[in-house]
C-alpha cells in the first residue's frame, strides 16, 4: 500500500531537554545568572572569542554533528574520511583546521578544546572566503553548509535549516546523565539559504518512513539464498542528513534500506526491502555468528540481509532512548513482515559479520534494551534477562545468588552476558520473575549457550504467583543453544509468577541461566 506523506520544512528538530524559558535574543550562556556553565561551555566560549565565530553557532554545529560527544570516528562508507571530536572534523578540514589553530592534527582529533578551536578556525576561514557578514548569525549559513561537506542539495538544506538553525530556533540544554554539559541559547535569525522542499513521500515498506530512493541497489539472489533472513545494525559515522545524502548519491556505490535519525523522529527508506541494498561488504561466515546457518557460508551477506543505518558513531558512549525505540519499532515491523526471528542470531551488528574493518554499532549500543523494545513493539512478549540492568523491573526481574558467575565467554548469549553455576545437590536456583496484570495463558521459552560442559538435564521449575508448581522441565543444554527453546504453555494467575533454573541435577556440569521469554 502506498501513502502520501508531507513534511514541512523545519518540522524535524532534534532536541533534548528543550528550555521553554530561554530568551529570544542571543545570550552569552556563560553570563546567564540562571545558568552555571557546563564543562564544554568554557571551550566553546574561548574558541568563539579567539576566532570571531558566534558561540551559539559552534554549539549548534557540535550538537548537530555528535550530540557533543567526543567521538573517534571509523570508516563506514568508502570515500568518506572518519570524523573526530565534538565537532566531527574529518579529512582536509581536520588538517586545515589544526594548522589554522596552531595545534597538531592528533590534538585536533583527541583534545576537546583543540578540536573546537580547529573547527572555529576553519569555519572562520570559510566565512572569509564566502564574504559572509559575520555580524549576522543567519548569514553564517553558507559557511555552515561548506563545513558540513554535504553535496546533496536537499540533505544540505535539511542540515542547515533543521539540524543547525533548527536547534538555535528553540534553544536547548545538552545533558548527559542528568548533568548539563552546555546550553545552546535560543536565536531568532533570518537564514538566507535555500530551504528543504516539501516532501511528498510514498511509504514503501514502513508506513511512517520518508521515501528517499537510492539508485545503489540490485536484485537479490533467487530462492532462499536471497530471502531476507537477518537484519544488520550500522552506524553512519556522521549525522543524519549527511548519511542519507551520501547513500542516495550514485557516486557513493553504497546504500542501506533505512536510516534512523538522531532522536528517532524521522526514518528514511532508501531501498525496498525485497531489493538488495549495498550495505555490507562481507561474505557470510557462521563462526562469527555462533555457528548459525552455516549453509550460507561464502554467500555475499547483502543477498539475505536488511541494513539499517543509524545517525551517530560506533565510539559514542550513549544513544538516545528515542532513537533506540524508533529503530526497535522499525525492526519489529521488518521481522513481522519477513518472518525473521527476533534474536541476536538474526539481528546483529555490522562489526560482528565484518570484524576485520568495522566495529559498528559499537560497545555502547544497548543490545539488551534494544531487543526487549523490539519484542514489546511486536506484542505481549516479555524477556527476563540474567542481568537486571536490562530488565523492566516493574514486570521482570531476576534473582541470582553470589554463587553464580556472570560471564560472556561463550558467544551466542542473549544480551550482554549470562550466569552459570556448577550442578550439585543444593537449593540455589536462578529465579526469573515476571508480573502479569491479569490471569493469562503464556508460553515460556528459555535461552542458553550450549557446550560440552553443560548439564544434559537442566531442570526448569515453573511456578505460579500462588506458589503452585506447574511443571519441572528438563532440557539438554549441550544442544540447541543461542536461540529460544520452548519449555511449555501454562495458565498463570495475576501477580509475580516465576521460572527457576535449578542446580540440583547430575553433578559434574554447569547450568546456564541466560534469559527467559514469556509470550
Amino acid at each position: 500500500m502506498f501513502r502520501t506523506r508531507f513534511l514541512l520544512p523545519g518540522l524535524v528538530l532534534p532536541v533534548i531537554l528543550a528550555c521553554a524559558d530561554m530568551p529570544t535574543r542571543v545570550v552569552d550562556a556563560a553570563s546567564s545568572a540562571a545558568f552555571e556553565a557546563g564543562p564544554r561551555d568554557a571551550h566553546f566560549e574561548a574558541a568563539a572569542r579567539e576566532f570571531g565565530v558566534p558561540s551559539a553557532l559552534l554549539k549548534a554545529i557540535a550538537f548537530a554533528e555528535t550530540r557533543m560527544q567526543m567521538v573517534k570516528g571509523t570508516a563506514e562508507f568508502d570515500g568518506q574520511s572518519p570524523a573526530f571530536g565534538v565537532m566531527a572534523l574529518r579529512g582536509e578540514q581536520l588538517t586545515r583546521g589544526a594548522a589554522l589553530a596552531g595545534v597538531s592534527v592528533e590534538a585536533a582529533r583527541s583534545d576537546p578544546l583543540a578540536n573546537i578551536r580547529a573547527a572555529a578556525a576553519v569555519l572562520r576561514a570559510h566565512a572569509a572566503e564566502l564574504a559572509v557578514d559575520r555580524t549576522r548569525i543567519g548569514d553564517w549559513a553558507t559557511a555552515v553548509a561548506r563545513y558540513s561537506g554535504i553535496s546533496h542539495p536537499q540533505a544540505l538544506a535539511s542540515y542547515v535549516h533543521d539540524a543547525v538553525y533548527g536547534v538555535l530556533r528553540r534553544g536547548i540544554d545538552v545533558a548527559d546523565r542528568g548533568r548539563v554539559l552546555s546550553r545552546i541559547p535560543r536565536v531568532d535569525a533570518i537564514v538566507p539559504f535555500p530551504r528543504p522542499s516539501i516532501i511528498t513521500a510514498s511509504s514503501i515498506d514502513f508506513a511512517s518512513a520518508v521515501w528517499r530512493p537510492s539508485p545503489n541497489f540490485d536484485d537479490r539472489a533467487s530462492g532462499d539464498a536471497g530471502t531476507p533472513h537477518m537484519i544488520i545494525i550500522h552506524t553512519c559515522e556522521g549525522n543524519y542528513a549527511s548519511c542519507w545524502g551520501w547513500l542516495v548519491n550514485p557516486v557513493a556505490n553504497v546504500s542501506a534500506h533505512y536510516v534512523v535519525n538522531e532522536d528517532g523522529s524521522e526514518i528514511s527508506q532508501l531501498v525496498e526491502e525485497p531489493k538488495r541494498a549495498w550495505h555490507i561488504a562481507a561474505t557470510y561466515d557462521c563462526t562469527l555468528n555462533a555457528n548459525h546457518d552455516c549453509a550460507r557460508n561464502g554467500q555475499q551477506s547483502n543477498h539475505f540481509t536488511i541494513g539499517i543505518e543509524h545517525a551517530g558513531f560506533a565510539s559514542q558512549t550513549s544513544w538516545s532512548t528515542s532513537q533506540i525505540d524508533a529503530s526497535a519499532r522499525l525492526v519489529c515491523d521488518i521481522t513481522r513482515d519477513r518472518g525473521i526471528p527476533r534474536d541476536q542470531l538474526h539481528i546483529l551488528g555490522h562489526g560482528q559479520l565484518q570484524p576485520y574493518n568495522r566495529t559498528d554499532p559499537g560497545s555502547g549500543w544497548p543490545w539488551a534494551d534494544y531487543l526487549r523494545r523490539i519484542e514489546q513493539h511486536c506484542g505481549s512478549v516479555l524477556v527476563i534477562d540474567s542481568n537486571n540492568g536490562a530488565n523492566d523491573v516493574t514486570h521482570a526481574r531476576v534473582e541470582i545468588s553470589a554463587s553464580w558467575t556472570q560471564s560472556s565467554a561463550t558467544a551466542g548469549h542473549y544480551g550482554n552476558d549470562y550466569a552459570f553455576a556448577a550442578t550439585q545437590a543444593v537449593s540455589d536456583p536462578a529465579t526469573f520473575w515476571f508480573y502479569l496484570d491479569a490471569p493469562a495463558t503464556r508460553t515460556i521459552d528459555a535461552w542458553w549457550t550450549s557446550g560440552t560442559n553443560r548439564a544434559p538435564s537442566a531442570p526448569y521449575l515453573v511456578w505460579t504467583s500462588a506458589g503452585e508448581r506447574l511443571a519441572t522441565v528438563y532440557v539438554n543444554q549441550q544442544e540447541n543453544g543461542s536461540g529460544w527453546s520452548t519449555l511449555g504453555t501454562w495458565f498463570f494467575p495475576a501477580g509475580w509468577n516465576r521460572v527457576q533454573l535449578s542446580r540440583w541435577t547430575t553433578p559434574g556440569y554447569v547450568v546456564i541461566a541466560d534469559a527467559i521469554r514469556v509470550r
